[in-house]
């Protein structure tokens, strides 16, 4: 915890935990069944009765949530001791001293921590591992933690867009040094961000409010908040999907599943570990 705040006050981190709690406070059944139905289409089952499920990075412990429900036996950890906070919450709202779901604080890039929680059937981590400052190292850790009998992992990593990836790396990093950083990004990416998403509501709804309303009901959070996490978001690492494919297959892993995406957002992977 005490590390976490350093590096925040230093600059060097992005406090996720606090719009993580404000996503808690709307958090509806709506947006639980759409997070089961993503694992269940990624993962490729309708459950996961039986299975241990490891969310590396849990955040607000929606998809801990997602998973329990779906029948795992899960264990979640985030570096973030305010998100380690919403996970916990998140459990005693849903499942009250429920003896298969664990939360606690822990660290991705701690390999001694990692070693004393064994494998597991089914890794998850998204959009998690970009943000750790050590993304190499980190998705090098959770192939580790995956069972080698037909286990999978579920991961999502920002897409590499070249010199724009390196462009809004520079805006992160000012965003995070100081307040008057951060005052100074907001001042400049909070009206084109309206103005962008007031077009498309009007190109697509007629309507230039459109997708502000639409964003609360499908997101849960307000389209400002992510916007925050999105400015904020640091640190920050990218990359292309075939390179995480030319990663992950030296060590036993084939692909089972991808997402890609055109832009800046995530790119979705999900590899089974060969059971050979």
């Amino acid at each position: 915890m005490k590390q976490h705040q350093s590096e925040v006050e230093q600059g060097k981190r992005f406090e996720f935990g606090v719009n993580w709690r404000r996503f808690l406070e709307v958090l509806s059944e709506e947006r639980i069944l759409i997070a089961e139905n993503s694992l269940q289409q990624m993962l490729g089952v309708t459950s996961l009765q039986g299975k241990t499920f490891l969310d590396a990075g849990s955040g607000s412990g929606l998809f801990s949530l997602a998973a329990r429900r779906l029948g795992a036996t899960v264990h979640s950890f985030d570096y973030d001791p305010q998100s380690v906070a919403c996970t916990a919450a998140c459990k005693q709202r849903y499942f009250t001293n429920d003896t298969k779901w664990v939360v606690e604080e822990g660290s991705v890039l701690d390999k001694d921590y990692l070693a004393q929680l064994g494998k597991f059937d089914i890794v998850y981590s998204w959009g998690v591992l970009h943000h750790t400052g050590a993304m190499w190292a980190a998705l090098d850790n959770v192939g580790s933690m995956v069972s080698p009998n037909g286990g999978k992992l579920f991961i999502a990593i920002y897409n590499d867009e070249g010199v724009l990836s390196r462009f809004w790396f520079q805006v992160k990093r000012i965003f995070n040094s100081s307040r008057v950083g951060r005052g100074a990004i907001k001042t400049i990416f909070y009206p084109w961000f309206m103005v962008k998403t007031s077009l498309a509501g009007i190109i697509e709804n007629h309507n230039p409010l459109a997708k502000f309303y639409n964003y609360q009901e499908k997101r849960g959070m307000s389209i400002m908040h992510d916007w925050d996490d999105w400015l904020g978001g640091y640190p920050f690492e990218v990359a292309k999907p075939e390179v995480l494919l030319e990663l992950y297959r030296p060590k036993g892993f084939e692909l089972m599943s991808l997402k890609t995406t055109n832009r800046l957002g995530c790119n979705e992977l999900v590899f089974v570990h060969d059971q050979h």
